[in-house]
């Protein structure tokens, strides 16, 4: 037997589309885009800017770094091609050129490339570069692990002061840069 129908039918919104609206209202004011939130406020755009410009030459430098190990220790580009891999594609995600990695990319065996010394120039932050390199494999892929292993660190604890979505892509970087270390510290046993 079907329910009668309601003796007066309503006229205007329901409740459930009241709810349904204010919640999606509150939904896109919380997905604003970033530069509408930080243009009210001041230095965040600019400290925003600096995180990110950061973060793109601390990856590289990273990469920097997977170089020096592959030119004393050709033998590890197996196991280091994916890594140095993905912090190329992190440095890019910040906005970096990812270009120091890309010479040694199409050749990662290419043992006779000098490793690279303190003296020379490089766009990395002076004394953030890539260390000299250990002549024992094992104690090369543990400096590297201790260089991702400190980088992820930095990068966590920076980000409590930015932005939603860098701080999310942060977030994701030292993650994947703690993976990082686990992996060199487990291929070094």
């Amino acid at each position: 037997m079907p329910f009668p129908p309601p003796s007066r039918t309503r006229s205007g919104p329901r409740r459930r589309s009241l709810l349904a609206s204010a919640a999606g209202a509150a939904l896109l004011a919380g997905c604003s885009d970033a530069s509408e939130d930080s243009a009210g406020t001041s230095g965040s755009p600019s400290a925003a800017q600096r995180a990110r410009a950061r973060a793109a030459r601390e990856s590289g430098t990273l990469v920097e770094t997977y170089d020096a190990v592959l030119a004393v220790h050709p033998a590890l580009a197996e196991h280091l091609a994916p890594l140095r891999a993905e912090t190329v594609r992190h440095a890019e995600a910040f906005g970096g050129s990812g270009a120091a990695g890309k010479t040694r990319e199409a050749s990662p065996a290419n043992s006779s490339a000098p490793a690279p010394s303190s003296a020379d120039p490089s766009p990395a932050v002076p004394g953030n570069g890539p260390a000299a390199v250990p002549a024992n494999e094992k104690d090369a892929l543990a400096q590297l692990a201790a260089a991702e292993r400190a980088l992820a660190d930095r990068r966590t604890e920076a980000l409590l002061g930015l932005p939603g979505e860098l701080a999310r892509l942060l977030a994701s970087v030292a993650a994947a840069g703690a993976a990082h270390a686990y992996l060199l510290t487990e291929g070094a046993r």
